[in-house]
């Protein structure tokens, strides 16, 4: 019985979790899909470099064409990462017939619609479950489990690092500069954490996650972001003091066909489910028409969680493979795409004022709201010992984007507010 032969890039943390599983889990492997699956070939940065798994050296190169173009090889799996390089080679792997499984949310985020539409042209096999919320697997439950369905919304926590910080933040009182130190020295974060921390690895996550939701191509320019170096531990406190819980959300949303995706710092209501999610750990509540509101939880990087998702990909091409059904189950993006305006974007605020502390100040900036059609919710107001001034705690009812906008832009010539401190999205 002829062996299904993978050639694999990259031998990091991933790379590394993908050997242990396929070598290991031979047995189990081989009785799912009817032979044995081999690694074949394994390209390195370095053939020196010392690693924590034994392979054959004779597997391994430092060019990455090796692999590509070895006859005997059906599956890429791409653990990498790399954009335009790793575009040319897996677009060169789909040209040669090769199938591809990845974990690169950047290159499927920017260039998803070119490697699936190359995919189908060719009659092959893209899978990437393993590049967005590590070993949840929400990529085949929004092609397979919601096939059925129509999904109105898509919220989630997909990066672990950003939820780490807020965690510790929220749970320790900490600074937001104590924590990102504190997360890099324990590998959570990188060294350059831009990406993490300013939402961009999130966005990348939403772009894909909306494009499989909703069935039409999101860019990564289609959404809006905001990080999180901006929240402090007073925003922090403020929210827990109403019953909030401040979290990095990814929030996709399908109204009438159009639709909005945002990455934001947000305050979740406690007793909403995604307002436990702690620690590095992710979790994509999915809202449907039919089937009400789910949730799904779990580690959302890591070796072997990422990996789990990367070797489940290989076994359902391995199975495409044997029933000849390859490249049939590409998801190419089918509905004009249409982006709702900030008209048409709408949800509840959280703003925090820093006014002076006389009589009229509140009736001032009520009568703001009035005049752009915002209803409040809630008002508090609370003296501020650090400053002769006082602080007001508004939340909102929905409020349009366009409305709150003009409500800032408002306040700013406002005499009697002397700083606009926060402004957060509220969810639950």
């Amino acid at each position: 019985m002829r062996p299904v032969k993978v050639g694999l890039l990259g031998l990091g943390t991933v790379g590394t979790g993908v050997v242990r599983i396929v070598e290991g889990h031979q047995e189990d492997l081989s009785s799912q899909v009817g032979s044995p699956i081999v690694i074949e070939r394994i390209a390195v940065k370095s053939l020196y470099k010392e690693r924590n798994i034994a392979v054959d050296a004779h597997k391994l190169t430092e060019d990455p064409w090796e692999v590509i173009r070895d006859p005997e090889i059906d599956v890429i799996v791409e653990v990498m990462g790399g954009i335009e390089h790793t575009k040319t080679y897996l677009l060169e792997a789909l040209e040669r017939g090769k199938h591809i499984v990845t974990a690169n949310k950047d290159l499927m985020a920017l260039h998803g619609s070119e490697i699936l539409a190359k995919a189908q042209e060719k009659q092959c096999d893209v899978f990437y479950e393993a590049s967005v919320a590590g070993g949840i697997p929400i990529i085949r439950t929004l092609i397979e489990g919601f096939s059925s369905d129509r999904i109105t919304k898509i919220m989630g926590i997909v990066n672990g690092t950003t939820n780490y910080i807020l965690t510790k933040m929220s749970q320790e009182g900490a600074s937001y500069d104590d924590v990102l130190k504190e997360a890099q020295d324990l590998g959570y974060a990188e060294a350059d954490p831009t990406s993490d921390v300013e939402g961009l690895d999130a966005a990348r996550k939403m772009a894909i996650l909306g494009t499989l939701g909703f069935r039409t191509d999101v860019e990564l320019k289609d959404v809006g972001v905001r990080g999180i170096s901006g929240v402090s531990k007073e925003d922090i406190a403020y929210a827990k003091q109403l019953g909030y819980e401040l979290k990095l959300l990814g929030i996709a949303e399908r109204q009438d066909d159009a639709v909005a995706i945002s990455v934001q710092p947000t305050m979740v209501k406690q007793s909403h489910p995604i307002a436990a999610v702690n620690g590095v750990f992710n979790a994509v509540y999915v809202h449907g028409e039919a089937v009400g509101e789910t949730m799904f939880y779990g580690a959302g990087a890591g070796e072997m969680p990422t990996a789990t998702s990367v070797v489940a990909d290989l076994v359902a091409v391995v199975k495409n493979l044997k029933l000849g059904v390859n490249g049939l189950k590409a998801i190419v993006p089918y509905k004009e795409k249409k982006l709702k305006s900030d008209d048409q974007i709408s949800y509840k605020n959280f703003i925090l004022l820093q006014v002076d502390d006389k009589a009229g100040v509140l009736a001032q900036i009520t009568q703001v709201f009035a005049e752009y059609e915002v209803s409040l919710a809630s008002v508090v107001q609370t003296p501020n010992e650090q400053n002769p001034g006082a602080e007001i705690m508004i939340v909102t009812h929905d409020a349009s984007k366009a409305s709150m906008d003009k409500v800032l832009q408002h306040f700013e010539g406002l005499q009697v507010i002397r700083r606009i401190k926060s402004v957060y999205r509220v969810e639950g």
